[in-house]
């Protein structure tokens, strides 16, 4: 995943652009990146943040990006913003997003006249750098990310930096959010509509599916604009939205609060589902453990303490073992609030499950009685296609699709996955019952996709529920 941020300003942007990219930070672990344009031109400074937070590795960046515009990221991929030199100027560049037809544009790119591309690490390219050369194929720059939008299969939200101003474009399906916001002399864009609010700006809109702007610290000019079709991504609520964030007029920690009833609502119906306490596995599973709690009236708790002062995210690693590892490390239990209790635990999701397990057995080894597993969105089966938002190399990696292939075997038609990701059918029912034996939960109910779009309140049609149901 990723977030990005800009600011244009009368003044000195840099301590703006510096904090509102910090804000980004729960949104990548691998690298950050800031470029300003200023009386010296363009100046840029990346970083590997796997190991060290941003606000340290950039503090001591921050005298020689001295500038009045300047765009930043937190990435879990590609070093960005790039520096670019073109027929169209120069201009500085960051992304978010997903490209799954990299070689088709590599070709059309050679053919359309660019030579060359800087090969990185591991034999890729920079998908940044195949967004710039595409934006370099038209005459404009407006018309350039236009042409990068339609040409992308999969998602892009960018931001370009121009000595005039801030070109900022939301992917073309609204996949991913941005947000423009204004104060006094500024203007700013931002993936995240809360990390502004602490800088003194005010949310003035945020774009629509495939809009593009142009900021200047006077003015905010629609150069195209939205198209009538959105498709934002669900899982921002559930999982990769800070709480203090809010999608399409959705706060994140409503909506999980929101998902959270709606699991008590179905769990009332269930005679044999009485724990002692409620509880979410910290943080992303917090919200939606209040919520339920609030509804049903069963106590909420929190029987392991997530330590924070030292401990990284968990996925951060590119090892699995690793991750779990560090996940593991990171939950320190309190024996008081699980020994010989019942407990019910609420996460975001199940992935692969490795986690989850070893969170239940850590717990049953601290003397819990029962878990009960409630994850706050429906089974995962099918790989996100549009963004990044797991390092699954295979939709095999997702415990579901192994339980399917069990039963089914390897060649599973389209015809039967709707059947397992259908709440009401028989199969559904049965894939439930092999995680829960699988996982050791006593038992497991995941959110119903319904509940969910009822979570998030605005017209399904607008959302992206393809990671559930492939749609």
């Amino acid at each position: 995943m990723g977030g990005i941020f800009g600011v244009t300003s009368k003044s000195s942007c840099t301590l703006d652009l510096f904090f509102g990219t910090d804000y980004h930070s729960h949104l990548g672990t691998r690298r950050g990146g800031m470029a300003v344009y200023g009386k010296d031109g363009f100046s840029r400074s990346i970083h590997n943040i796997e190991n060290t937070p941003f606000r340290t590795k950039f503090d001591g960046d921050l005298d020689e990006l001295e500038g009045n515009s300047g765009i930043g990221c937190i990435s879990d991929t590609e070093p960005q913003p790039l520096l670019v030199q073109s027929h169209l100027g120069s201009f500085a560049i960051t992304t978010v997003g997903k490209i799954n037809n990299m070689d088709e544009l590599v070709n059309l790119s050679y053919k359309n006249g660019c030579t060359h591309f800087l090969e990185m690490s591991g034999g890729s390219i920079n998908p940044t750098e195949m967004v710039a050369s595409l934006i370099n194929q038209q005459a404009s720059i407006t018309e350039g990310i236009r042409y990068a939008q339609e040409k992308v299969d999969g998602s892009l939200t960018l931001l370009v930096l121009t000595p005039e101003g801030i070109y900022a474009a939301r992917d073309r399906m609204g996949r991913t959010p941005l947000v423009i916001g204004e104060k006094d002399g500024a203007h700013c864009a931002s993936f995240e509509s809360f990390a502004y609010l602490n800088l003194g700006y005010e949310t003035l809109r945020e774009l629509g599916p495939g809009e593009i702007v142009f900021l200047t610290p006077e003015s905010v000019q629609t150069l195209s604009e939205p198209l009538n079709e959105m498709k934002i991504c669900s899982f921002l609520w559930v999982y990769y939205g800070y709480p203090t964030s809010t999608y399409e007029g959705v706060n994140v920690e409503n909506m999980r609060y929101e998902c959270g009833k709606r699991l008590a609502q179905r769990d009332s119906l269930r005679e044999h589902v009485k724990p002692d306490l409620v509880a979410g596995v910290p943080d992303s599973g917090t919200a939606h453990a209040i919520g339920y709690a609030n509804e049903s009236g069963i106590p909420f708790s929190r029987p392991f303490i997530k330590y924070t002062p030292t401990w990284p995210r968990s996925f951060m690693p590119s090892r699995q073992e690793q991750r779990n590892l560090i996940a593991r490390m990171k939950l320190i239990p309190v024996e008081a609030l699980i020994k010989n209790k019942s407990l019910l635990l609420i996460d975001d999701s199940i992935v692969r499950g490795t986690q989850l397990r070893e969170t239940t057995e850590f717990l049953y080894n601290s003397g819990a009685k029962e878990v009960h597993i409630r994850p706050a969105c429906p089974p995962l089966l099918f790989g996100c296609p549009f963004l990044n938002f797991s390092r699954s190399k295979s939709e095999m990696d997702l415990i579901t699709r192994r339980i399917i292939a069990k039963r089914e075997g390897d060649n599973v038609s389209r015809e039967v996955l709707d059947t397992y990701a259908d709440p009401d059918s028989q199969n559904y029912k049965e894939m439930l019952e092999d995680i829960e034996k699988e996982l050791n939960f006593t038992t497991l109910h995941f959110h119903r996709l319904d509940d969910l779009l009822a979570s998030i309140g605005i017209e399904p049609c607008k959302v992206c529920t393809y990671c559930f149901n492939g749609k």
